[in-house]
């Protein structure tokens, strides 16, 4: 038996950092969506106890270090499966890019293989799963759109974003978040994002006034570290995106577009800086 799972792509339409925790992690408030970007994930199961892991991309991990890897084995040890599992990753979504194609492949790994082993796990029980694998996975369990609080694994469902295409741009550079989550002082932050003007925009369906309340705290370090990803923002609005903002820790940048007759003069214009450009609809 073979189960396929889709493993989509996420955004952030803000990020917030409240303060530093004293585990170490950075208390958020994030709110997320998902766009038609996304990974496909194969697995079958295997008559001997082993976990493998296949890929087209040559430049993931296929061992322990992989999410997924650690999904499924996860899954094995907690509820005690004596089952292997063949898992073929099929990536569409690039690696280190703030889009969080690790998480939703762990995710996707999780919902999978509860319905490979018939396991009868519950949402709640997945999420919590999840949370042990990354601050991401859990929101990516069940996709949507949601406001994400604690570090990550506190979500509250949301409704969705007014409807719209989606450019995202990847520059040739890999962004540690560690990185950038570490370099970032939290006290020091001058200008917090509005969640409530999020949310409002969001239950408004005013697509201007999410544009405007688009922001991301984790800015001010990535762009001051890779100009890169700065010149990438500037040449995405002069192109005519009407909401610009990096997701995540970065380097990726993506601009919410109204109208599609805008998108091949985007495309086209960001195709000159780098090769990873997708455009894209929101998941609603």
């Amino acid at each position: 038996m073979k189960v396929f799972e889709k493993a989509p792509a996420k955004i952030n339409l803000s990020l917030d950092v409240l303060h530093k925790r004293e585990d170490g992690y950075h208390e958020v408030e994030m709110v997320m969506t998902m766009v038609d970007l996304a990974d496909r994930i194969e697995m079958q199961e295997l008559p001997r106890d082993t976990i493998i892991i296949s890929s087209q991309a040559g430049y993931i991990p296929l061992d322990e270090k992989n999410l997924a890897f650690q999904a499924a084995r996860l899954i094995k040890d907690r509820y005690d499966v004596k089952q292997g599992v063949y898992i073929h990753l099929d990536k569409k979504i690039p690696v280190a890019a703030g889009l969080a194609g690790g998480s939703s492949d762990a995710a996707a790994t999780l919902r999978g293989l509860n319905r490979l082993w018939k396991l009868g796990i519950g949402t709640d029980e997945l999420q919590k799963l999840g949370a042990e694998l990354g601050s991401d996975v859990p929101f990516c369990v069940t996709g949507g759109t949601a406001i994400a609080r604690g570090r990550g694994e506190k979500l509250e469902p949301i409704e969705s974003p007014p409807q719209c295409w989606v450019i995202l741009a990847k520059p040739p550079i890999n962004v540690s978040t560690s990185e950038i989550y570490g370099k970032l002082k939290a006290a020091g932050i001058r200008k917090h994002p509005s969640t409530e003007g999020v949310l409002r925009a969001i239950r408004e369906k005013r697509f201007d006034l999410l544009c405007g309340e688009l922001s991301n705290v984790l800015e001010e370090v990535t762009l001051d570290l890779y100009p890169e990803v700065r010149q990438l923002k500037e040449v995405m609005v002069k192109l005519g995106a009407e909401g610009v903002l990096m997701s995540g820790s970065g380097p990726t940048v993506f601009g919410l577009v109204s109208k599609e007759t805008k998108i091949p003069r985007i495309y086209n214009g960001l195709r000159g800086f780098c090769k990873d450009v997708f455009a894209v609809r929101l998941l609603t």
